[in-house]
């Protein structure tokens, strides 16, 4: 069949078209792993959302794959790497194309390579018609531009919402309900090297299509400068939705864009359209206090501690700069500026109750530069570690400073007393 032929049938799938070969999988070498066929249907049954349900596809036909909603949208990807996603969407030879129908409808489409040579046939036709129908079930009738969805989540960051029904009734126009309630998730990233210039994308493209697959209708989209972080607008109507999200997410990141340190923040469920501003900065707050923590790369807002008081100074972060101005940036410009840790340090010594044996130990290094940095914490802040009127000011400078996102410096801690030795981050 020649490149341009109509594709052939396959039974409850759709139409194959080859990018290059042309000819419709067949009983052939190898095939596939049947017992990864039931985790197909598993999936589908638990609602594991789309992306998980196409991992688990490539597992079965031991193939790359790429899903494609009818609006040319790229809904889900199973590919080994960023360079194997771009390859499996140019019409290369070894690709082959899968039209996705449930009834006479075109749903979408799904692009393959196998790694295994020709597929049989009703296997394939068994596997697409599974993801024709999930497609065909969590994929919204149509899907908002970017812009009209930034522009939406800004109306809810800025509180410009006027009546709950009117902002109700412009959420159904991009194809969203939150008139039962909703959740605001952020999910930023960092790349841990120099990567190429369209990681921003990629990162919304990822953040959009792995919230919808759990809760569909979900709108994903930058709402200000920051094109390394993302807000994602869940319907909630039980409470639980922006939780699934929220895990989803870290995975769907962490499969999707490697080489990525991520924080994730989720809001409480607001039953009610006016509570989206302080859902927003919820989800803000948990984003960036979860950021300087090396264990954790998602936090609720509910699990922020006593963060949850600087709450309010979110929307005029004018008394949060300021009192971080009082207390650790000097601490942050000097280990700019030497490559030293004190701010490290001193995070460690409090997380540490306090003990600085304990704090020494954590570091591996000797109490005494332990001593030596917080003599110099004293000399740049005017504030004594060791009094509680100190610890109490310096340890509300520390969370102002992670409530406000300004991220640490980074350096080798080779201050003077430190022997030369470097300090473990």
């Amino acid at each position: 069949m020649p490149d341009d032929a109509p594709g052939r049938s396959v039974a409850g799938g759709g139409s194959v078209a080859g990018s290059g070969s042309g000819t419709a999988p067949s009983s052939g070498r190898g095939g596939p792993d049947l017992t990864a066929l039931a985790a197909i249907t598993d999936a589908v049954r638990t609602g594991a959302g789309l992306p998980e349900i196409l991992r688990v596809a490539g597992r079965a036909l031991d193939a790359s794959l790429v899903l494609i909603d009818r609006s040319a949208s790229v809904l889900a990807v199973a590919a080994r790497s960023p360079a194997d996603e771009r390859s499996l969407m140019r019409d290369s030879g070894d690709v082959t194309t899968i039209e996705l129908k449930v009834a006479d409808t075109t749903v979408g489409q799904l692009r393959m390579r196998s790694r295994m040579g020709e597929l049989d046939g009703s296997v394939l036709a068994l596997v697409t018609t599974l993801i024709a129908s999930e497609v065909e079930r969590v994929r919204a009738p149509a899907r908002a531009s970017e812009e009209a969805a930034a522009a939406f989540l800004r109306a809810v960051v800025s509180g410009e919402i006027g009546a709950p029904a009117d902002f109700v009734a412009r959420g159904n126009e991009l194809g969203i309900d939150i008139s039962q309630g909703a959740a605001i998730v952020v999910a930023r990233a960092h790349p841990r090297s120099a990567t190429d210039d369209d990681w921003r994308r990629r990162l919304l493209v990822v953040t959009g299509r792995g919230a919808r697959s759990i809760a569909p209708g979900a709108i994903a989209g930058r709402t200000d400068g920051d094109t390394g972080t993302v807000m994602v607008l869940v319907p909630d109507a039980d409470g639980e939705a922006g939780r699934r999200v929220s895990s989803s997410l870290l995975r769907e990141l962490e499969a999707g864009l490697h080489g990525f340190v991520f924080a994730i923040g989720r809001s409480r469920r607001a039953a009610d359209p006016r509570e989206l501003k302080r859902a927003a900065n919820e989800a803000l707050l948990a984003a960036n206090v979860v950021e300087g923590d090396p264990d954790r790369s998602e936090l609720a807002f509910e699990a922020t501690g006593t963060y949850q008081l600087l709450l309010p100074y979110m929307s005029d972060p004018a008394e949060l700069k300021r009192f971080y101005a009082e207390t650790v940036r000097p601490l942050v410009a000097y280990d700019d500026q030497y490559e030293t840790d004190l701010l490290g340090t001193l995070a460690t010594f409090l997380e540490c109750d306090a003990n600085v044996n304990a704090t020494a130990a954590r570091l591996i290094t000797h109490r005494h530069t332990i001593r030596y940095r917080f003599e110099r914490v004293r000399e740049l802040t005017g504030l004594d570690v060791q009094s509680t009127d100190g610890r109490e000011k310096l340890s509300l400078g520390l969370k102002a400073m992670r409530v406000l996102g300004i991220a640490a410096p980074r350096g080798p801690a080779t201050e003077p007393g430190a022997e030369g030795g470097r300090v473990r981050r």
